[in-house]
């Protein structure tokens, strides 16, 4: 096992590596999150997330968010389908202020009903204002119809009428429930040393009580597999929006290396990429278009999005359908191959100095690798990847006859 990394009694693990910086970050990783919702709860994880910067035994709302940014740090936290974080921002000096904050609020929130009223207000206008906002609200429609009766297929943000039903004993169950020690990695991005931040996780986390309980992860369902759609939604915009996708691997799969290059390629931020160069630079049929991938722990999703005038839709599905044919009959030659590699290691390497970034990384790489998967490690594996594999996973994941279509307009 790697010298950063160990587990403590009582179950909770610990990723601490030493960087030379001024800034720090730490927190926490759980794996807990909409998926783990049950259907009246929608919302639930999300919205506990929030309530645990609304008051502690010791400390109120107001001195929760101002422990930290009152020495200039940032608190932050976020809820995903299968995990939240909650973490921190800050200089070296105030590491353990930070550290005693987040256990103080991960361990010992008290979520009060006053808050959870005056937060649930909140929750409902970030839930307006998503719904003003259809290049993102798309994604969920399409989660939704591609996961159809399955907690991938949710809002993550939740149901309104569950929101306005929950109370501080529902958050209190969900928190008990979800955030038990073995579902926790404590993460640390500093450069304090490593004996001094070992002691202060001894201090702060040794003498947590471990609440173990089956994982979370062997009590989830895996989604069902759903037939290929093509749906339209009539909505009031200008522009046409449209997500053309499937399901792919999980986070598991080795094909995911290949995958995770091919979407670089086709649709990744590079002005370069080949949708961009074709629909934008070439076509002038487009302001934005993109590929994503989400990769969950028994599935994934890879998906193509852009907004045009209506009259181009199929013009541009046209087009995508010839660039995802060629990706899957014509393997790239040596050259444009090793070029492709090379961009994405310049794009991770630059987005790994990002240091809230690369902390969150940590943690959610020890959540379910059990280890640490630095960028060398990871470029290894792309560096493996040849093209005929790419061809495969192109065939596999852009198969015609399988790929979802969604469109606003």
């Amino acid at each position: 096992m790697n010298d950063d990394i160990y587990t403590l009694p009582n179950q909770i693990r610990v990723i601490r590596i030493n960087c030379q910086a001024d800034v720090s970050c730490c927190g926490f990783a759980i794996a807990a999150g909409s998926r783990d919702e049950e259907e009246k709860e929608q919302g639930l994880a999300h919205f506990t997330e929030h309530l645990l910067f609304k008051g502690t035994h010791k400390r109120k709302a107001f001195h929760v968010i101002n422990r930290l940014n009152a020495v200039g740090g940032e608190l932050n936290a976020s809820t995903g389908k299968e995990e939240t974080f909650v973490y921190g921002l800050f200089l070296k000096n105030d590491f353990e202020r930070a550290l005693e904050l987040l256990c103080d609020m991960l361990f010992h929130s008290t979520f009060p009903q006053r808050e959870v009223e005056k937060e649930r207000e909140v929750v409902l206008d970030e839930i307006n204002s998503y719904e003003d906002s259809p290049s993102e609200l798309i994604f969920d429609d399409f989660e939704r119809c591609l996961f159809e009766h399955h907690p991938f297929g949710r809002n993550i943000l939740g149901a309104p009428e569950c929101l306005r039903a929950f109370g501080s004993s529902d958050l209190k169950a969900f928190a008990r429930r979800c955030y038990t020690t073995d579902r926790l990695v404590f993460f640390s991005l500093s450069s304090l040393e490593n004996k001094k931040t070992d002691a202060l996780v001894q201090k702060y986390l040794a003498q947590i009580p471990d609440n173990s309980a089956d994982s979370v992860l062997n009590l989830r369902s895996s989604p069902q597999p759903v037939k290929a759609f093509k749906k339209h939604f009539s909505r009031n915009t200008h522009q046409a929006h449209v997500l053309y996708g499937n399901t792919a691997y999980s986070m598991f799969d080795e094909k995911r290396y290949a995958l995770f290059l091919l979407n670089n390629l086709l649709g990744g931020p590079g002005m370069n990429s080949r949708l961009n160069t074709l629909l934008r630079e070439h076509s002038g049929l487009v302001y934005t278009v993109e590929s994503g991938l989400s990769f969950y722990t028994d599935t994934g999703l890879c998906s193509i999005y852009f907004g045009s005038d209506p009259k181009n839709t199929d013009r541009c599905l046209s087009l995508i359908d010839k660039e995802l044919k060629q990706l899957r009959e014509q393997p790239l030659s040596s050259s444009k191959l090793h070029y492709a590699k090379k961009q994405l290691f310049g794009q991770l390497s630059i987005a790994s100095e990002n240091k809230e970034s690369r902390a969150l990384n940590m943690g959610k790489s020890l959540l379910y690798y059990n280890k640490y998967q630095s960028l060398d490690d990871f470029m290894a594996k792309i560096e493996a990847v040849d093209a005929m594999q790419l061809c495969e996973v192109a065939s596999e994941v852009f198969n015609p006859s399988e790929m979802s279509l969604l469109v606003y307009s």
